[in-house]
């Protein structure tokens, strides 16, 4: 039996972005002004993976579906998936909010004389985004805008009518998805290119946020950081492995599967670029590339797991800060505004405080000068919720594909098993074999 050929430490993708975040936390801190010119590498990265995630979106969601033909399926597929999403959600919120009830990190804050960022535009955007703006903006003004603007949102909605509508031409489409299937091996070959990149992005991202905001900046807040990665922790293997469990598959096996992305999160602090890699490597997993269209991008709006969590945190930890004493129904109605917000901002740019500052403000009993004393460590703490959001879209794929039998078991051991003597650029599935895989499953 031939054996595999590891790759060397060095060529290893994971060691090399680890490397990359560790020197870039070094340069940000002994060199902050050249720490913070090291951003255009950052969003160099990011720049290039956006670049390509719509037309793969699009491909993935328009190849599942007309390959899928049954409109009923699709319907039953997403309803299960927002339904998952709801759950997984509020007990996010509720773990969110018990946990700064038990440490109570806001406690004792002296916050006259704690750094004040500024907040302004924030609050703005806030103002100007409501739940109805959020699902009117679900539709593009044209097909074509939805794709410029790289609103992944719209891409979907554009990519669900015209599978549905490929479905419905049978063998007269079928010339056309075949096109889809070709192209979309194009696109994950350009993913394979850019990822050799993946180091840089994360170093200069790194080196910019320790630069510009300064690791001091974090020690007043340290408690608030260690309780949110604390729960966020408590939230990935407790609930997410509960999850797992029943649903009779490995979570650790699963998060070695996507060690590498989950590193490139850490560094960039963003789950966008990974996300051509998690449709990849779910589909060669062994769910459908139907559910893995439909989930996944629908999940990176829907399902923001890590982000609720340490929303919710924010917003008690602002309560005690400013010494205000909630009631259970304040509380419980605080879990309900999260509900709603964390959807109603989801495709907006900084929709992280843009959410915080929309749900104090639906409030009317915490201050909204509040957002300010957590502005310094959200940039930091964005690769913990980040981390935890690509895990948490891991999980809702694989559990829907099981609950709709759109699950290989057989091929996830195979891939799995390719894997064990692989590392660095071996270990992701080549798009020719993804594809393959998926033809032999329909």
């Amino acid at each position: 039996m031939q054996q595999t050929r590891k790759t060397p430490l060095y060529k290893n993708l994971t060691v090399q972005v680890l490397a990359a975040i560790v020197l870039g936390v070094v340069f940000g801190h002994l060199a902050p002004s050249w720490g913070v010119e090291m951003k255009p590498f950052g969003d160099l990265f990011i720049k290039l993976i956006k670049m390509v995630i719509g037309p793969i979106v699009f491909l993935t969601v328009v190849i599942g579906i007309s390959a899928m033909g049954d409109i009923k399926k699709v319907g039953r597929v997403g309803g299960k998936a927002i339904l998952y999403f709801e759950v997984i959600t509020t007990l996010a919120l509720i773990l969110g909010v018990a946990t700064m009830h038990i440490f109570r990190p806001g406690d004792g804050l002296d916050v006259s004389k704690m750094e004040h960022g500024d907040v302004s535009k924030y609050v703005t955007a806030a103002q100007h985004q409501s739940t109805l703006d959020f699902l009117m903006h679900i539709i593009p003004d044209n097909m074509v805008g939805a794709f410029a603007n790289g609103d992944m949102l719209q891409v979907l909605f554009v990519a669900i009518l015209f599978g549905f509508a490929l479905s419905h031409l049978g063998e007269k489409g079928k010339m056309v998805e075949d096109f889809c299937e070709r192209i979309a091996n194009v696109f994950f070959g350009i993913i394979g290119f850019v990822m050799k990149v993946a180091p840089l992005g994360a170093f200069g991202a790194m080196a910019y946020t320790v630069g510009t905001f300064g690791i001091e900046s974090l020690l007043p807040l340290l408690k608030l950081m260690g309780v949110a990665i604390l729960t966020l922790a408590i939230f990935v293997f407790g609930v997410l492995g509960a999850v797992a469990y029943m649903a009779k598959f490995s979570l650790w096996q699963l998060i070695k599967v996507f060690k590498d992305e989950l590193f490139i999160v850490l560094g960039t602090g963003s789950s966008e670029p990974v996300l051509p890699k998690l449709l990849e490597k779910l589909e060669a997993f062994g769910c459908s590339r139907a559910v893995v269209g439909l989930v996944v991008p629908s999940g990176y709006s829907f399902n923001l797991d890590g982000s609720t969590i340490y929303l919710s945190m924010c917003a008690i930890f602002i309560a005690q800060a400013f010494q205000v004493e909630m009631t259970l129904w304040q509380e419980l109605s605080l879990i309900g505004i999260l509900m709603v917000t964390s959807k109603g901002a989801a495709a907006v740019a900084g929709s992280g405080f843009i959410v915080l500052a929309a749900t104090i403000q639906a409030t009317g009993f915490l201050p909204l000068e509040g957002l300010a004393l957590i502005l310094g460590i959200d940039r930091f703490m964005s690769s913990a919720r980040a981390v935890t959001n690509v895990i948490g879209n891991a999980v809702a794929t694989v559990v829907v594909a099981k609950w709709e039998k759109e699950f290989d078991a057989q091929k996830s051991r195979e891939y799995v098993a390719s894997l064990e003597g692989e590392t660095g650029e071996a270990a992701s599935p080549k798009p020719e074999n993804v594809i393959s895989l998926q033809q032999a499953s329909s």
